[in-house]
Order: structure tokens, then C-alpha cells, then sequence
């Protein structure tokens, strides 16, 4: 079974403990935190909300990430992780539903997939972040994948406009070669959109640029959670060496285990 480098971080006089979720009580947390982010934050319409959780048919098929502040032991970072024999067994990658991903299928033995990233409001910052990433980055490196992708988030309470122009922002700078263009099923309609208004770059996104990764198509539009989704593919041969070593290493050189 893996278990993650237990590495902390202070931010604001907090620690924070990255560990995988080993019951379904544990999962059942990551799945509060999602409600709250998803549903209260960003006014999801997500099925049988009113449980106060947010689930799905791929949560059984996956690892599930928990980032703890240590003190309350209280859940506020969170991802799952679907492996390739996971998304075989399902039937497919959960991106997959929003996304065309032809041209990414050939790589589907080496391909990860990172879904239902969310951190708690009072906790996005960037130690956050990095215990968030050190942990995928572990996954991956432990199991010996080749490639990463997830869906990146962006809210579009204003109707869309701030995702057009961060899209527009960053399309041309990170777009992934034509063999890994991928197609959303219900696209955004950048052409009706202000795709020229000067916004922030979110987090996540930032986040898996910084450690190499593509955008690999237009936004797609995703009505039951009331956001627009970039496809972004990191080939981990991509992740610069600085981010490597942060990521993979612990800086005493050893790899402590959380329990």
C-alpha cells in the first residue's frame, strides 16, 4: 500500500500533514470538503447535494488524497487519483465525459488522472499547494507513470468571460503539441465572450504550469458544476528539476513515512 511523504509546512503558524485516505470515513471528509468548496463556494448543481457530500460513481475506483492542518486533524486540501487499471475497470477516465481524448488514448497505460481538486477557502495558500502536488508527485513517481491530467477549474458566476480570457491568456504560451489537442464535448462559447479582460491566473493553474504541463484544447463548459474545465496534461519528463527535487525528496534526503 503507498503511503506519502509526511513532509510540513508553516503557514500562519498552522502544520500541515499529507496522508491517503484508508477508510470511508476518511473519503467520506475529502467528499464534505468537496460539497462545501463545490456546492456552497461555487453553487454547483451537483445530484443529491442536499446529503451535504459530494460523490460519484469513480470515487470507489480511486485514491483519495486528505491534506490535514494538524492540530484540529481537520481535512482541507483534497484530490483523487484514477489510475490507468482503475479507468479501465470503470470504463474510462472521468475527463473523458467532458472531453474528447482520442488523440491522448495511446498513452493510456502511462496516463494518471487528477480529479475533484479542492482546497478550503481559509487554506489557499501556497503551503497548501505544495503539500497538495508533493503528494501526486510521490504517486506518480512511486508507480511509475508517465503522464498526468485533470481537468482545471475556473468558476464562471460572471458568465464565462474571465475563462475566455485566461484561456486566451495562456493558450499560446502552453498549448500542447497537435498530437495532444484534446475537444470538449459542450465547449465554451469563447467567440460570444470578453476574452480580452486582465485577470489573475488561479492557483491550480498556476500550479501545474509551473511543473510543466499543457493546456490541451479550449475550455469546455460543465453545467452541473457551474464552471468552465481546461484539460491539462503534464508529461512528468516535463517537470523541471527544481520542482523534482522539492517535490520527490524530502531535504534531510530521506523519505519519511506517515503513518
Amino acid at each position: 500500500m503507498l503511503e506519502l511523504n509526511s513532509q510540513t509546512h508553516a503557514a500562519m503558524n498552522r502544520k500541515l500533514i499529507t496522508s491517503l485516505a484508508h477508510s470511508a470515513t476518511e473519503v467520506l471528509e475529502a467528499q464534505r470538503l468537496r460539497y462545501k468548496v463545490y456546492t456552497e463556494e461555487m453553487a454547483a448543481n451537483i445530484p443529491g447535494a442536499g446529503v451535504e457530500i459530494d460523490r460519484d460513481i469513480f470515487d470507489k475506483y480511486c485514491v483519495h488524497v486528505l491534506v490535514r492542518e494538524s492540530d484540529s486533524a481537520k481535512v482541507v486540501g483534497t484530490y483523487r487519483i484514477l489510475s490507468p487499471g482503475q479507468a479501465q475497470k470503470i470504463g474510462g477516465y472521468y475527463s473523458q465525459g467532458e472531453f474528447d481524448l482520442t488523440r491522448l488514448l495511446h498513452l493510456s497505460d502511462r496516463l494518471v488522472e487528477v480529479g475533484r481538486f479542492c482546497v478550503h477557502r481559509e487554506y489557499r495558500d501556497g503551503a497548501t499547494l505544495s503539500q497538495l502536488w508533493g503528494g501526486l508527485a510521490q504517486y506518480i513517481q512511486q508507480h511509475g507513470y508517465e503522464y498526468l491530467i485533470g481537468c482545471a477549474t475556473i468558476g464562471i458566476a460572471d458568465g464565462g468571460h474571465v475563462a475566455a480570457s485566461i484561456y486566451r491568456k495562456l493558450s499560446r504560451l502552453y498549448a500542447a503539441p497537435i498530437e495532444y489537442s484534446v475537444f470538449p464535448r459542450n465547449p465554451l462559447p469563447l467567440q460570444a465572450l470578453n476574452q480580452f479582460l486582465d485577470v489573475p491566473i488561479p492557483q491550480q493553474i498556476k500550479g501545474y504550469l509551473r511543473l510543466g504541463a499543457y493546456i490541451c484544447g479550449e475550455p469546455g463548459w460543465d453545467p452541473e458544476f457551474n464552471t468552465a474545465n481546461l484539460l491539462m496534461m503534464l508529461p512528468v519528463s516535463r517537470i523541471g528539476s527544481r520542482y523534482a527535487k522539492h517535490f520527490l525528496k524530502h531535504p534531510s534526503g530521506k523519505h519519511p513515512v506517515n503513518p
